[in-house]
């Protein structure tokens, strides 16, 4: 089994894989989010391991968009503590640093810190990759903002650990397959669903499931490519598409709905962050 991801090796991409299906998963790094579906299409990978949501950041869009273009199903949600470690190559001191690298989203969930101590920051391609890119050139006053996984991978000394501004930072992933996951209790169900263009349209799509007391756990529209000013609206409820009232619900759904595409039910995380 071989799986996907985003970034270079000791991404938080990876962390979430090695989380998820143990420390001997075989991985494989992709350039862009749609290497990740194009490596599952060719059979390079058995599954692939894709952030959708940040909890500071807010949704992926890149990921939904991939997810409405390609027919793969969700197998599993991961739930991930992001906790940010500064790094340097030996020989640099926390006084030393005066420029730090990382992807900009990293560097945004430190920008407290980066603003308290005066550091520059300098946006990179990857977590991950500043770091391998640091370790394989070190440059003077220079540190990276990445895992302890990618510290531990590239040989890099740890000079603070846990410098994101927000405690409760958290990533969610989808386990992204070619096939439906197997049936796992409790479940959770994502899709994708547009509306006519009328009044109460929305109203009457999302009644089909306060008719039937299932609880929605995200709703939120992305706009259209293509389209200007048109919408899908992407929504998990608990529970699996088989449970009775789930399919009574998604029946109802498809008379009252323009387009429903099922995204997929799956297991769903529980335990906080660090489980799956």
């Amino acid at each position: 089994m071989i799986v996907a991801f985003q970034g270079e090796h000791g991404a938080y991409s990876e962390e979430a894989i090695r989380r998820h299906f143990g420390p001997d998963a075989q991985t494989l790094p992709c350039e862009s989010f749609t290497g990740i579906f194009q490596a599952v299409q060719r059979g390079d990978a058995t599954y692939g391991m894709l952030p959708v949501e940040n909890a500071l950041a807010g949704t992926v869009a890149q990921s939904y968009e991939l997810l409405m273009e390609y027919d793969f199903r969700v197998q599993a949600e991961v739930l991930l503590a992001i906790r940010h470690h500064l790094l340097a190559p030996e020989g640099i001191a926390l006084d030393d640093v005066r420029r730090v690298k990382s992807h900009p989203q990293a560097l945004a969930q430190c920008a407290d810190t980066l603003q308290r101590r005066g550091w520059e920051p300098v946006a990179t391609y990857d977590t991950a990759g500043a770091a391998h890119d640091l370790a394989e050139k070190p440059e003077p006053h220079t540190a990276v903002i990445a895992s302890a996984f990618a510290g531990e991978l590239y040989g890099l000394t740890t000079l603070e650990s846990g410098i994101e501004d927000d405690p409760m930072n958290s990533t969610r992933f989808f386990v992204i397959g070619p096939d439906d996951a197997p049936r796992h209790d409790p479940s959770k169900t994502s899709l994708v669903f547009g509306v006519r263009h009328r009044p109460r349209a929305l109203y009457d799509c999302i009644g089909a499931f306060a008719e039937r007391d299932i609880n929605l756990t995200k709703i939120e529209s992305r706009p259209i490519r293509g389209r200007p000013w048109q919408y899908w609206f992407y929504l998990d409820f608990e529970g699996h598409w088989q449970d009775p009232d789930s399919e009574a619900a998604l029946v109802a759904l498809l008379h009252r709905a323009s387009m429903v595409k099922m995204l997929g039910s799956y297991p769903a995380a529980s335990g906080g962050p660090n489980s799956t």
